[in-house]
């Protein structure tokens, strides 16, 4: 019977390191931490696939587990004020240094924050959001607005960028920005993943307004989605079994935010979405010409198919007609615009993480951008992997995640 007990003690061991065990570079920042905490994910997102499976609740209803473990009740304290209020209609946590009342008192830096999670998933309510606000407030002397938009797939676009960009409208206000002490001519959008997708195309979308007074200072963006064209990069096929962001999941991030039919999930895994309202526009998203050689990893660019939407091909979702606009919309896609639409537009600073299928949208826009004349910065991690930013709490403390925030902050005290 002991014999017995130490067999399936044995097996139920060697199995659990099978699942726990990842196969992720030895030069990954603090490997084995990244796969336990990964070993979460990957059960999260099992247990999301069987229960749609089984018809008990859609995937993203499953996912946001992790928003609800991560929620907290955000709080003043002796050094930052925080309140919860409405902008044109749409939900925000405001942080402001606790002094924000006293006279006389200098204007402040300000940024608009824009929370990742594939416009599926997440809050501004998250414990590592509600710490980076703080620490922007503390460190930067800065208000922060943080948005609460409305999510995938029960809002698809382009509710998420009209809330987001709502926001920073109503935000820019002359007299909303004396309200809070606000230096007009010190004001950043930032945001992370899918949040980076949104600051990148509010910033744009601000410089084409013509009745847009106020004008953005800086645009951070850390890790951002850019693009939804071409899903076979470099960084897509090296990156597409690494952790927290594998490619299927970003696939099925894209195509939720779109639509709730899923033949285009299908569509987007095979590269196989393009269509004639797309085709033009590959040329924006050509990594051939706007990746540096080393971000190639030995691939040779070849454009994405371009299908019918008349066609009969299972491939091709019955919805394509309206889906191909939407994705070939700057507002969802800002790295489809062409070269006058990015001149002018704010200095920027941009973050890419050497192991993340979002790697080469952050670096083609980097390039893209610094074509067009615009200052950027290009932070790149070559240990990092995707949301690292985000790993600032326990039980996932990454040491990874402190170094990057020091620098972002010293960015903007520069910058800002």
């Amino acid at each position: 019977m002991r014999l017995k007990g130490l067999f399936f003690i044995f097996i139920w061991g060697a199995l659990t390191a099978y699942y726990i065990y990842t196969p992720v570079p030895e030069d990954i920042d603090e490997r084995w931490k990244l796969m336990i905490t990964d070993c979460f994910f990957r059960t999260l997102s099992h247990l999301a696939d069987f229960s749609e499976l089984l018809g008990l609740r859609d995937y993203m209803g499953v996912m946001m587990f992790i928003t609800f473990a991560e929620a907290v009740v955000p709080l003043s304290d002796e050094r930052v004020l925080v309140t919860e209020e409405r902008f044109d209609g749409v939900e925000v946590v405001l942080y402001q240094p606790a002094e924000h009342e006293s006279s006389g008192a200098e204007l402040r830096r300000a940024v608009v924050y824009i929370h990742g999670g594939g416009w599926c998933l997440g809050s501004s309510r998250m414990s590592p959001y509600d710490l980076l606000a703080r620490q922007m407030v503390t460190e930067l002397n800065a208000v922060v607005v943080s948005v609460e938009y409305r999510l995938a797939p029960a809002h698809h676009f382009p509710v998420p960028f009209e809330d987001v960009y709502q926001v920073v409208k109503h935000f820019l206000q002359a007299g909303v920005l004396a309200q809070y002490q606000v230096d007009p001519g010190r004001i950043a959008v930032s945001g992370d993943s899918a949040g980076g997708n949104l600051a990148a195309a509010v910033a744009q979308q601000l410089q084409q307004d013509p009745e847009q007074q106020v004008e953005l200072k800086a645009q951070v963006l850390l890790y951002p989605a850019v693009q939804a064209l071409d899903l076979n990069t470099p960084s897509y096929r090296q990156n597409q079994h690494m952790p927290i962001l594998p490619r299927t999941l970003m696939v099925r991030f894209w195509s939720e935010y779109f639509t709730s039919d899923k033949s285009l999930f299908q569509a987007m895994l095979a590269n196989a979405h393009n269509g004639p309202e797309s085709a033009s526009l590959l040329k924006f998203a050509d990594w051939g010409a706007f990746l540096p050689e080393r971000f190639r990893g030995g691939y040779n660019y070849t454009a994405p198919p371009v299908v019918s939407t008349a066609t009969t091909t299972p491939a091709v979702p019955p919805t394509a007609d309206g889906v191909l606009r939407r994705m070939s919309d700057p507002r969802a896609s800002p790295l489809l615009v062409p070269d006058a639409s990015l001149r002018g537009l704010p200095r920027a600073y941009v973050l890419t993480c050497e192991y993340d299928v979002l790697r080469d949208d952050g670096v083609m826009y980097t390039t893209r951008l610094r074509r067009a004349g615009v200052p950027v910065t290009h932070e790149h991690y070559a240990g990092g992997f995707h949301g690292a930013l985000m790993f600032t709490t326990w039980p996932a403390e990454f040491a990874i995640a402190h170094r990057m925030t020091d620098n972002l902050l010293h960015w903007l005290k520069t910058n800002l």
